[in-house]
């Protein structure tokens, strides 16, 4: 069962969190990055990718970058701008997009439900992005990203969230990008122990985006543990910042594709290839949203099609995924594309984009796109539930959580 505890929050005054907040380290390149703290100094960004405060030969990995983060936030702290609580509290994080709301509760997972498989995985990580977020963990002292996790939903979680939000908000900004930002503390005794019970009855919750940042968090724990010769187990150390939504509030946008070139098969080869695994229907100008499961949109020199996969479902989670099928049945076989996450061909758009990006990608660089219908939430609980893992870029979740907000102080 899941241990999801309260935690003694590091977060920035209330006036200026709007500022503070910043769209996760791994959304931006570094132009992008130094442009956005440029934009907004007070940006938690210049923490999180120190290396916008130095000349662009600095090594982005440099030890002066970590050092710089950890001066910049305990600068931070010293002035003001960011205030620690005095007791251990939860926290009602709430997003909204186009009019779309998902509320989560901010607390703390333990490393021992993520060793145990208690919290539960559905992508590998890398081991260079992986080593950049534990120096940064490490050299900082505190987790500054939360992870973003899933559970099924629980009616008695749910009261105390809506209980919580009866008070008046701790924060309540719209960013730049029009995605509203409010929060709550969870403060009172009754209603801590009620969170805290009733997640002890949760089975199992499951990383719906941070495998890197959590990874990295589990292991400055663990090797602090080896460090301290006094360990008892409830040291900050044991546990990593998350944020835990009901899986009936989330959605997974598409994650689409985009291809160089047709392997060198004429258009006529190609189209007339793939027939024998889907059935294809010209649409025309108007851009191909998938409606269901087992539909693609495909758009070739300025033409929309709609591809319906022949694939009779076989009852595996992973190979059942519409981004295994596309993968197993066009992209590999005929397109070539044998492994999608190093092959320099293909490219993946985030839904957010919209199918025009798919358009625009193919009057520029590429020569064939592909839209996807979004992996569930469900499908997500199944392949992690079998120990597997999904394929590259199977999920996109919007709205992204700003780090800077909720931070955890490792000692």
């Amino acid at each position: 069962m899941a241990v999801v505890k309260p935690f003694l929050c590091v977060r920035p005054e209330t006036s200026v969190a709007s500022k503070v907040a910043a769209l996760p380290y791994d959304v931006y390149n570094r132009a992008e990055a130094k442009a956005e703290v440029e934009r907004e100094p007070l940006s938690f960004l210049k923490i999180d990718r120190a290396e916008t405060g130095f000349p662009d030969e600095v090594d982005t990995y440099a030890p002066c970058v970590y050092e710089r983060a950890r001066e910049l936030l305990y600068g931070m702290v010293a002035n003001g701008i960011f205030v620690q609580e005095k007791v251990p509290c939860y926290y009602v994080y709430e997003l909204t997009m186009d009019e779309r709301t998902q509320t989560g509760i901010v607390a703390c997972s333990s490393i021992d439900d993520y060793a145990a498989n208690v919290i539960k995985k559905h992508e590998n990580t890398r081991a260079e992005k992986e080593e950049d977020r534990v120096r940064h963990v490490e050299t900082c002292d505190a987790q500054t990203g939360p992870i973003f996790l899933a559970y099924r939903s629980r009616a008695d979680i749910n009261a105390v969230v809506a209980e919580a939000k009866t008070e008046p908000p701790l924060y309540d900004f719209t960013a730049i990008d029009g995605i509203r930002h409010m929060a709550w503390r969870i403060s009172k005794k009754e209603q801590v122990k009620t969170l805290e019970e009733a997640f002890a009855q949760v089975p199992e919750t499951y990383i719906a985006d941070g495998h890197h940042r959590a990874a990295s968090a589990v292991r400055v724990g663990f090797k602090r543990r080896g460090e301290n010769s006094n360990h008892e187990g409830n040291e900050p150390y044991n546990y990593f910042l998350s944020v835990l939504f009901p899986d009936e509030e989330l959605m997974i946008m598409d994650y689409n594709r985009v291809v160089k070139d047709l392997n060198g098969l004429s258009e006529e080869a190609f189209l007339e290839r793939i027939k024998k695994d889907f059935e294809v229907r010209t649409v025309g100008s108007e851009p191909v949203q998938p409606g269901k499961k087992g539909e693609f949109g495909m758009f070739l020199s300025d033409c929309w099609y709609l591809l319906t996969t022949k694939r009779i479902p076989c009852g595996d989670p992973v190979e059942d995924l519409d981004v295994s099928v596309l993968q197993d049945t066009l992209l590999g076989p005929v397109l070539g594309i044998g492994d999608p996450r190093i092959d320099k061909r293909i490219d993946f758009i985030g839904g957010i984009r919209g199918l025009s990006e798919l358009s625009r990608r193919c009057h520029t660089d590429m020569k064939v796109a592909f839209s996807m219908y979004p992996t569930s939430i469900e499908e997500l609980f199944q392949v992690a539930d079998a120990g597997r893992l999904m394929p590259p870029k199977s999920t996109w979740f919007e709205p992204k959580l700003r780090s800077g907000l909720f931070i955890h102080k490792l000692s």
